[in-house]
């Protein structure tokens, strides 16, 4: 058995059309993931980035703040322990006093 030229040619465009039909569904879900990423990009572009921003900026301004006293609050600790000292030693007296 043979087959003509037109017989080829009908079953060249039967595989193409079989073809056509079962990449369809490949190429939707490949469209959909662009949108989906599209969707993603634009959503760290234009909401998350910002808020990262503005996280970031108010982390580094509370740290800048502390590196700035950092020295004062260890003088301020030790000024407390005295003052505990000082208050222990002046409650005792009041009480040999009274």
């Amino acid at each position: 058995m043979s087959l003509t030229n037109e017989d080829l040619l009908a079953i060249s465009q039967l595989l193409d059309t079989k073809l056509k039909s079962e990449l369809q569904p490949i190429k939707n879900d490949i469209h959909s993931l662009k949108d989906d990423v599209t969707k993603i990009n634009l959503t760290l572009e234009n909401i998350i980035i910002p808020r990262l921003s503005t996280i970031e900026s108010c982390y580094t301004d509370t740290y800048r703040r502390y590196q700035n006293y950092s020295d004062k609050i260890e003088a301020a600790f030790t000024d407390i322990e005295l003052l505990k000292q000082v208050v222990s030693e002046h409650s005792e007296k009041l009480q040999k006093l009274a």
